[in-house]
C-alpha cells in the first residue's frame, strides 16, 4: 500500500525534482514527457528546477537544432518536448485534436482550410495573425477565429523559435516540422506517462494525455498493479522509482503552468485540493514546494533595477526557509536586475 508522502516522493523523483538532475536538457525533456509551453519562459523555468546546471543557450541551441520543439500536443496545449516524441505522440493526438474541433465548430468542414493552411506554411512560418486573413480570403464563409483554430488543431505545426531571450516571441511563428511522423503505439504512450508521473490511476494517465478507452489497454499490459491508502488501483512500469515518504524533499520553485500540476486526474499527492493553484482562465499559477507539496505561488516583478519574488503563502513557512532557491530563481530568470529581493505579496 502507498501512502500520499510515497506517491509524492515517486513524483518528485521522476519529474527529477528531488535532486538535481546531471542529464541534459534534452533528456530531462524526454524523461518527464514533456513541458508545458504555453508562453516562451515557463519551460526554460522548469528545465532550471530540475537541472544540477543549466544555462538557456543550451536550450535554445536544442530549439534551433529542432532536437527539441515546441508544438501542440497533450490536452492540446503547447509543449516543449523532443523530436522523436513528436514524431512519436502527435499523430496518437490526431483523433482527440479533431474532436475538439468538431465540439467547438459542429457541423464545419475543415478539410480544405486544412489543406490551404499546408500550402501556405509551406512558403514559410507564419503567425496566425498572418496566416488568418490569407484563409480568410479563400474560405469567407468561415469564423476568422475558427480558421486559426482549426489549423491549430488539425495540423502537426511546430513554433518557430527566433533569437528572443527566452526563444520565441509573445506572438510566435508557426512552421512544418520538417519531422517525419512515425506512429508510436499507444501502450509506449502509456508506459511514458508512468515512467514520468507514475504510478498513478487510468483517470491520470487520460487526464495528462487527453486520449479515453485507455483502460482495456491498461489492464492487457505487463504493468505492476498497486494500491494507494483510499484502496485506488494504481499502474506502473516495473522497476520504476518508489522512494518512499520518508526520504527529504527541497525547497522547488516551479513555473507557470509546470507539468508537475498537469500530470493527473487527482493533485493531490503534490497540492491540497483546497489550494487555489488554477484561475478562473485556466492559467496555472507558478508554485513553490516545501516538503514535496505545494505551499505556496509566487510571482516575479520587475522593475528598470530591481527583480523581486513576490510570495503568496498557502501555509506558514518561514521566507528564511525558501529565501536561498528564490534567490538562485532569480540569478537565472533576471541576471542583469543589479538588486534581487523576496518577500511576501501584500
Amino acid at each position: 500500500m502507498l501512502t500520499l508522502r510515497d506517491l509524492n516522493r515517486a513524483t518528485l523523483a521522476r519529474q527529477h525534482l528531488l535532486a538535481p538532475s546531471p542529464r541534459s536538457p534534452g533528456e530531462v525533456v524526454a524523461a518527464v514527457a514533456g513541458l508545458q509551453a504555453q508562453e516562451p519562459r515557463p519551460p526554460y523555468l522548469g528545465l532550471w528546477a530540475r537541472l544540477a546546471s543549466f544555462e538557456r543557450s543550451e536550450a535554445h541551441a536544442a530549439l534551433h537544432e529542432r532536437a527539441l520543439v515546441r508544438a501542440t500536443m497533450w490536452r492540446g496545449t503547447l509543449h516543449l518536448v523532443t523530436a522523436e516524441d513528436f514524431a512519436a505522440f502527435r499523430p496518437l493526438l490526431t483523433p482527440v485534436l479533431g474532436g475538439a474541433l468538431a465540439a467547438r465548430f459542429p457541423g464545419v468542414s475543415f478539410d480544405g482550410v486544412l489543406e490551404a493552411a499546408g500550402e501556405l506554411l509551406a512558403e514559410g512560418p507564419m503567425t496566425f495573425n498572418e496566416l488568418r486573413p490569407r484563409l480568410l480570403e479563400r474560405f469567407p464563409d468561415i469564423n476568422e477565429r475558427a480558421l486559426g483554430y482549426a489549423v491549430r488543431m488539425g495540423s502537426p505545426l511546430i513554433m518557430a523559435p527566433t533569437g528572443d531571450p527566452w526563444s520565441f516571441p509573445r506572438d510566435a511563428a508557426f512552421g512544418v516540422p520538417g519531422i517525419e511522423l512515425a506512429p508510436a503505439p499507444v501502450e509506449r504512450l502509456i508506459e511514458r506517462h508512468l515512467a514520468a508521473f507514475g504510478p498513478a490511476t487510468v483517470a491520470d494517465v487520460q487526464a495528462w494525455s487527453g486520449l479515453s478507452g485507455l483502460k482495456p489497454v491498461m489492464y492487457g499490459m505487463p504493468l505492476e498493479r498497486l494500491r494507494d491508502d483510499r484502496g485506488r488501483e494504481l499502474f506502473d512500469v516495473p522497476g520504476a522509482p518508489l522512494p518512499g515518504g520518508s526520504v527529504a524533499a527541497p525547497v522547488r520553485f516551479l513555473p507557470e503552468f509546470d507539468t508537475l500540476l498537469l500530470g493527473f486526474a487527482d493533485r493531490s499527492r503534490v497540492v491540497d485540493p483546497g489550494f487555489a493553484v488554477t484561475t478562473k482562465n485556466l492559467r496555472v499559477r507558478a508554485v513553490y514546494l516545501v516538503d514535496g507539496f505545494v505551499a505556496g505561488t509566487w510571482q516575479l516583478k520587475r522593475t528598470a533595477r530591481a527583480a523581486t519574488v513576490l510570495l503568496s503563502p498557502f501555509l506558514d513557512v518561514p521566507v528564511a526557509t525558501l529565501e536561498e532557491e528564490a534567490l538562485r530563481l532569480l540569478a537565472f530568470a533576471e541576471p542583469d536586475a543589479t538588486t534581487h529581493t523576496v518577500r511576501i505579496a501584500p
